[in-house]
């Protein structure tokens, strides 16, 4: 059994920066691929990025490219999320998922941190 805990979400102005962290427990992290996903107010659940298990690839949704970096801690059993340039489309609660390979479906997911941009 593979527990997710988020923390990092909170307000920040449009244009601002925060970084989310995804502790995880249970199972090797280390073989693990890992990714976030998000869901606006009123929106489907979306993916948002994803590594694999020692870090060296990564992929990210079109609409946060540029802006979002995955990135992992495996000794620390931690993936993070920093995101930059916020924009108010970005508000959404945000989950950390443990996928069932790398590219394929979540099978664990955390029970999500709120981030809100106003702009």
């Amino acid at each position: 059994q593979v527990q997710l805990v988020e923390s990092g979400g909170g307000l920040v102005q449009a244009g601002g920066s925060l970084r989310l962290s995804c502790a995880a427990s249970g199972g090797t992290f280390s073989k693990y691929a890992m990714g976030w996903f998000r869901q606006a107010p009123g929106k489907e659940r979306e993916f948002v990025a994803a590594i694999n298990g020692n870090g060296d690839s990564t992929y990210y949704t079109d609409s946060v490219k540029g802006r979002f970096t995955i990135s992992r801690d495996n000794a620390k059993n931690t993936v993070y999320l920093q995101m930059n340039s916020l924009k108010s489309e970005d508000t959404a609660v945000y989950y950390c998922v443990k996928q069932r390979w790398y590219g394929a479906s979540a099978d664990y997911w955390g029970q999500g941190t709120q981030v809100t941009v106003s702009s």
